[in-house]
């Protein structure tokens, strides 16, 4: 383009003779580049064929990495020192002194940490034999087993024990029942007509003795979880399991207990020393909270009966009458109703109605009513609240009024199953199903399990509480463990007339050594290993089971191996065996513990 004179734009007649080569030379470079991008390409293609065939020889897939076994180095465990015999890692008396004694704290769990954790084996004491078989074990046990002097001296005139030869005595006393524990629940069951016809089955003991109590109520087809603390001394939760009555360390101090809200039909304290109207009555808001609506909370001792009791109880007819009516005053206010009173036997009613919670929303009334934030099945190291937990309009047909009866319960599914993520009628009948068929085969690897030999089980990581359901006709009771990380499905199993516990597996169980007969895994280090050392879950159940006891490990493949290799270092024999239906990815190991005793190495 050239410009005229004028300035404006016109085309040249001329023709630019440099055109042609520049298009000749373009048409060339392209094609040139076409020409090599071609081979690049071709030989790229070949290059990753070449690579992925590579690949796939020397790296294998996520499938097959799935699939292979977990290997560990095999190592024997040391012997704890003698002095470790009963020792109880969360809740051990040397380490109290760190601990305040306000509210007794110090006896709540204070877990060592990790670098203070024991790896050895917990001896038995010298003499220890094999327990007594149940039903025998409820009337007496080995006093080399439990040897505790110090309770038999202070105890045997309220006829807690009996220290007879080489054996312990049980010949059922107790503080507030000197003719015996028989008479004394005899005398409860005229004012609680429900202990009789079904509707109640799960009860709590606080502050429990040796759980004379306990065991006397499952003959009547009551299931009682007794509770005390750890102690230097009474060893009370420890008596109880050896008798095979069911058991668990722990005390209301300033946390939650480890159970659901709305679980027990039954409570009971019997001169159990707990300040109930102490703290704004928090210990008392804590029952509440995990007694079922329509459930009956039983106090015998102090203060009741106290217009004839006062003057053995070094007081003031004019205190003891304060306390009753301060303790009276307490109750009425977080909905409990005196139900039925007798001599030294006082019963509440837990209320039902929504009418008396609804006026806690007051905010003038205390105590006062939870709000929504405070779940009110947290209980793993939830702190205690003032406040009341009012029963939700979702467990209507979970009050003691509406709830089948024993044992009718126990295959009902319960309305609470709706609140777990996948719950369902379906899911509850589908796993039902599941577990009669696992019990049959689990009789067959196992010939002990359904007889005398074993007693006293745990499910280390139930769901649904199946176990313990299959084998509800065998002599046996089934502490039912959930994790504080899996779903909460324990409401359910409380639902169903059953017992059990919230846990995580990372720490020590609230338990003392050699105090289970059989340890059911059911894909547990599946579930917990991500968080949890599989020698310390390992150890743990070695420490809780008793010698010549058993574990069933159903597990994934993956992990069959490691755990083999650390059980022999741990002195127990296992046979790996197939899975009911027969799949490659699961099996199950069969184990049990040897019996051997102290050479007196230390840590």
């Amino acid at each position: 383009m050239k410009h005229h004179k004028d300035g404006k734009p016109g085309y040249s007649s001329n023709k630019n003779p440099r055109l042609p080569t520049v298009i000749i030379t373009c048409v060339l470079l392209c094609a040139l580049s076409f020409y090599l991008g071609g081979i690049f390409y071709s030989e790229k293609n070949k290059i990753e064929e070449r690579e992925a065939k590579e690949v796939k020889v020397s790296i294998p897939s996520p499938t097959e990495t799935a699939v292979a076994p977990l290997q560990v180095k095999s190592s024997s465990f040391s012997e704890c020192s003698a002095d470790h015999q009963d020792y109880t890692p969360c809740t051990d008396p040397r380490r109290w002194k760190k601990y305040g004694v306000q509210r007794l704290t110090f006896m709540e769990r204070h877990c060592p940490p990790t670098y203070e954790r024991k790896e050895c084996l917990v001896p038995p004491p010298d003499g220890y034999k094999s327990p007594i078989k149940w039903p025998k074990s409820r009337d007496e046990c080995w006093y080399r087993n439990v040897p505790y002097d110090w309770i038999n001296k202070e105890k045997s005139n309220q006829h807690w024990l009996i220290k007879e030869g080489e054996k312990f005595l049980f010949p059922g006393g107790g503080t507030m029942f000197p003719n015996g524990v028989g008479e004394y629940v005899d005398r409860m069951v005229k004012l609680i007509p429900e202990m009789k016809d079904g509707t109640i089955r799960t009860a709590i003991d606080t502050g429990c003795g040796v759980a004379s109590w306990g065991g006397d109520l499952l003959d009547r087809g009551i299931l009682t979880l007794s509770l005390a603390p750890r102690d230097n001394h009474e060893a009370q939760v420890q008596f109880a399991l050896e008798r095979g009555i069911p058991a668990i360390l722990g005390i209301i101090s300033t946390q939650r207990l480890p159970f659901p809200s709305n679980s027990f039909d039954m409570a009971h304290c019997s001169r159990c020393l707990i300040p109930w109207t102490e703290f704004g009555g928090v210990y008392l808001l804590e029952v509440h909270r995990i007694l079922r609506p329509g459930g009956f909370w039983v106090l015998s001792g102090p203060p009741v009966n106290y217009e004839n009791r006062w003057k053995g109880w070094n007081t003031t007819i004019e205190d003891q009458k304060f306390d009753y009516e301060k303790l009276q005053d307490l109750l009425t206010s977080m909905c409990f109703k005196l139900y039925n009173k007798k001599g030294d036997i006082a019963v509440w009613q837990k209320d039902s109605n929504d009418t008396c919670y609804n006026k806690l929303a007051n905010p003038d009334v205390y105590p006062p009513k939870c709000d929504d934030s405070i779940e009110p099945d947290s209980a793993w190291y939830t702190p205690l609240r003032p406040c009341v937990v009012a029963p939700g309009p979702k467990i209507k047909k979970s009050v003691l009024e509406s709830i089948p009866k024993w044992p009718e319960r126990l295959q009902v599914a319960p309305e609470r199953i709706s609140e777990v993520h996948g719950g369902s009628p379906n899911a509850f009948k589908h796993d039902n199903g599941k577990w009669k068929a696992r019990a049959k085969h689990y009789k067959k690897l196992l010939p002990a399990l359904g007889t005398d030999k074993i007693r006293n089980v745990m499910d280390m990581n139930t769901r649904y509480g199946g176990f313990a359901a299959a084998f509800i006709e065998s002599p046996l009771w089934v502490m039912n463990v959930v994790s504080s990380y899996a779903l909460n499905t324990l409401p359910v199993i409380y639902d169903r007339g059953l017992i059990g516990t919230y846990h995580d597996w990372c720490e020590a169980f609230s338990t003392y050594p050699r105090t289970y007969d059989l340890l059911h895994v059911d894909g547990l280090f599946t579930a917990e290993s991500h968080r949890c050392e599989m020698k310390y879950m390992l150890l743990e159940m070695d420490r809780i089971l008793r010698p010549m006891g058993y574990a069933i490990i159903h597990e994934s493949s993956y992990y069959m191996n490691a755990i083999a290799t650390i059980t022999k270092g741990m002195r127990w024999s296992c046979m790996k065996e197939d899975t009911e239906d027969g799949v490659e990815k699961e099996k199950i190991l069969v184990c049990q513990k040897e019996l051997w005793y102290s050479s007196n190495q230390t840590s």
